[in-house]
């Protein structure tokens, strides 16, 4: 089972905030830094001191860095356009040596959109798809070759299709629960499918739909890797996962039903919950970064289990 740190920085963070964490996450031994692509705080959080950007933040990352893989969960389609998005991951993934992974979604969050002028579509399914027929050809247009795209959203003509990223393939991530368009779309672009903060139960639903989509589309379903993003609150004792429940403002036993909280052995249970139903891999929320501690905890104790 592969343990990934996901961060929330809209909720406040600052670069170097991140960078800590993310130099952090290599030392301890876990498989990737990822963070999500906002810019505006949701809930009681005032955000400060301000939204950071994802791109710019993973370039800093893929330089400060040696060994981790550097993604999102997920790029909102509704922030870049496809082209640029394309040359923004593909530049990253050389500067990191070939370690980038693009989890791309379709954008949701309206308000943040208004606050930063940013437009907001009404379809943006149909968008995504295009985006990722673009991002996607565009990669793997031969060097001298050129690429056209002609969409209901997009149109590109003649382009050189440059530049190229270090790996073979940047991994491509797609995920939500979305019962048929969402599936179909992993089974042709995805090289992994997430589900975000869902039940073992629904999740298990999930990957069902994506593996009966995958096959339908002529891939062999175990072609995909399979994975979950859930919150972690890991404590020695009770006293410990309650005080790091009050410091993100949630309560233990909604953490526990929802998340992965409790003791270091309640929540490896937990995620071999996870595992039997196919998940691979695992994105923890981490959403106090000031608190190594706790990141050590669930390295020394959790990930130590999992092997």
């Amino acid at each position: 089972m592969d343990l990934r740190i996901f961060t929330e920085p809209q909720q406040g963070a600052s670069y170097d905030t991140l960078l800590t964490v993310a130099k952090a996450t290599e030392d301890l031994g876990f498989d990737a830094f990822f963070r999500s692509d906002h810019y505006l705080a949701m809930g009681s959080s005032d955000g400060l001191p301000g939204p950071t950007d994802a791109w710019i933040t993973l370039a800093g990352l893929a330089r400060e860095t040696r060994r981790i893989r550097l993604g999102t969960l997920m790029t909102a389609g509704t922030f870049r356009l496809p082209g640029v998005l394309a040359i923004q991951v593909a530049q990253v993934d050389r500067m990191s040596g070939g370690r980038v992974e693009l989890g791309l979604g379709a954008g949701w969050y309206e308000a943040e959109h208004t606050a930063y002028g940013i437009p907001f579509p009404k379809e943006k399914f149909g968008r995504l798809e295009e985006q990722l027929a673009i991002v996607t050809g565009l990669w793997e247009t031969e060097v001298g070759a050129t690429f056209d795209f002609d969409g209901k959203y997009y149109r590109l003509a003649d382009s050189p299709a440059l530049p190229k990223p270090a790996q073979p393939k940047v991994p491509v991530l797609i995920g939500g629960l979305g019962a048929s368009r969402t599936p179909r779309l992993a089974a042709r672009y995805a090289d992994e499918f997430n589900v975000p903060f869902a039940s073992v139960a629904d999740s298990e639903r999930q990957f069902g739909r994506v593996r009966a989509a995958a096959e339908e589309a002529g891939r062999k379903p175990d072609d995909l890797v399979y994975s979950n993003a859930l919150v972690v609150c890991v404590g020695k004792d009770d006293a410990e996962v309650a005080r790091r429940a009050a410091a993100i403002g949630r309560e233990v036993d909604e953490l526990k039903a929802n998340g992965l909280a409790g003791s270091p052995a309640e929540v490896v249970d937990k995620i071999g919950r996870y595992a039997e139903i196919g998940a691979s891999r695992v994105y923890l929320q981490i959403l106090d970064l000031d608190d190594l501690d706790h990141l050590e905890l669930i390295s020394a104790e959790v990930q130590a289990q999992l092997g």
